[in-house]
């Protein structure tokens, strides 16, 4: 009995490393490609946005802050197209962000990124919405401002630390475009 159980028993078939090898090479070659080619995507979509126009820069004395909000900026887009993200000038990169709202408009300084101003006669909207450029979140978790650029109508998204300032964002925007628009009607 002892002779066919030792007649029965295998050894363990010896593992084959050349195939493995080859196909994780395969696969890190495939992810290479992969990345390679969204990041090639990335460069073509600021080629096809090189029509915008320089981002404004803030002026040399903007006025007394009316507010101000830490949070982070999530990307801009054309304005009603949330998916359409623009990349040309650094708007597509995500980022921390220290925005200041003067009398001369929305101040927007990105650590790491390119910063940019929005004057005052440029904002058009500000609004309450859930989601940007691959961002979602709550029902009302995100500040979208709309603002002119050249002759694109542009929403960029920004999400404060302190999610209850929103609101107040919002109100005081939309009270200063619509007086902006108000004085810019009666002259």
């Amino acid at each position: 009995m002892a002779a066919s159980l030792a007649a029965e028993q295998k050894s363990a078939e010896v593992t084959d490393w050349a195939a493995r090898i080859g196909w994780l090479v395969g696969l890190a070659l495939f992810v290479a490609l992969v990345y390679w080619l969204m990041r090639e995507g990335w460069k073509w979509r600021g080629t096809l946005q090189s029509d915008l126009p320089e981002l404004p820069t803030a002026p040399d004395d903007p006025g007394p802050a009316r507010l101000g909000m830490s949070g982070r900026y999530h990307g801009s887009t054309t304005a009603g197209q949330w998916l359409d993200r623009i990349v040309a000038h650094g708007l597509g990169t995500r980022s921390r962000a220290e925005l200041t709202l003067t009398d001369a408009g929305l101040d927007v300084v990105r650590p790491g990124a390119a910063d940019f101003f929005v004057p005052v006669g440029a904002l058009r909207e500000a609004r309450l919405d859930k989601g940007i450029a691959g961002k979602v979140l709550t029902e009302g978790g995100l500040l979208v401002v709309t603002w002119a650029h050249g002759d694109r109508l542009i929403d960029s998204g920004f999400r404060s630390d302190r999610a209850a300032e929103h609101g107040e964002w919002v109100d005081t925007l939309n009270n200063m475009i619509s007086k902006s628009t108000d004085t810019e009607g009666a002259r």
